[in-house]
Formats: C-alpha cells, sequence, structure tokens
C-alpha cells in the first residue's frame, strides 16, 4: 500500500542557506528506492518548510528512514524542530494522475 511522509522543519537559517542546501541535497533523493516523489513547501507564516515524500509501499519509507540521507536532515537545515508524520494512502482524488497513477491503487471514483 502506497505511503506518505510528512516532514515539517523549524530552521535558524536563512531562507536562502536552506534554500542553498535544500537545492544541494536535493538530486540525493532521485536515487530512494520506491521514493515517487517529493515536493517541498514553506509556511509564508512561519518560515517552517517541509517535505512531502511519496512512497509506493511503507516498507519503502521505513526503509528510506534508516538511510543516512534521511538521518542527516535535521542537521543539514540546523533543525530546531523537526515533526515527522507518516500516512497510509486511502484514496486518490485522480487515481489516473500524480504520483500514484501507476499504483494500482484502489480509488474512490464516486465522489
Amino acid at each position: 500500500m502506497p505511503a506518505i511522509l510528512f516532514v515539517r522543519i523549524t530552521s535558524g537559517l536563512d531562507t536562502q542557506e536552506f534554500e542553498r542546501r535544500l537545492l544541494e541535497r536535493r538530486p540525493r533523493f532521485h536515487d530512494v528506492p520506491g521514493l515517487l516523489q517529493k515536493v517541498y513547501g514553506r509556511d509564508s507564516a512561519t518560515g517552517d518548510v517541509c517535505g512531502i515524500y511519496f512512497f509506493e509501499s511503507r516498507e519503502a519509507l521505513d526503509a528510506f528512514r534508516e538511510t543516512e540521507l534521511a538521518r542527516t536532515i535535521p542537521a543539514a537545515y540546523e533543525a530546531v524542530e523537526v515533526r515527522r508524520e507518516v500516512y497510509e494512502v486511502l484514496y486518490s482524488l485522480r487515481p489516473d494522475r500524480g504520483p500514484f497513477a501507476e499504483s494500482g491503487h484502489p480509488a474512490d471514483t464516486t465522489a
């Protein structure tokens, strides 16, 4: 079953330095097994940033969390607070598009 990892970070870095580090590390995520997509976001009110990771399975997500890349996220961004949340995917609004389009995951097409 597909899974989502949501990571929210509060960092002491200024926006420019944070984005420089983010862009420097971004290519490494291309090689993460089972990672279908990653979306980066920023809360304009607080400056907090998030990464939303879409995995083909919970097993792939769990394996990623044990990697050096995942373990170094707080230090790389000088995080003062990190919140991680894991979700299993229930349904997609548009099952023919997006990161889970080819996963064969059931979708509620009646809504």
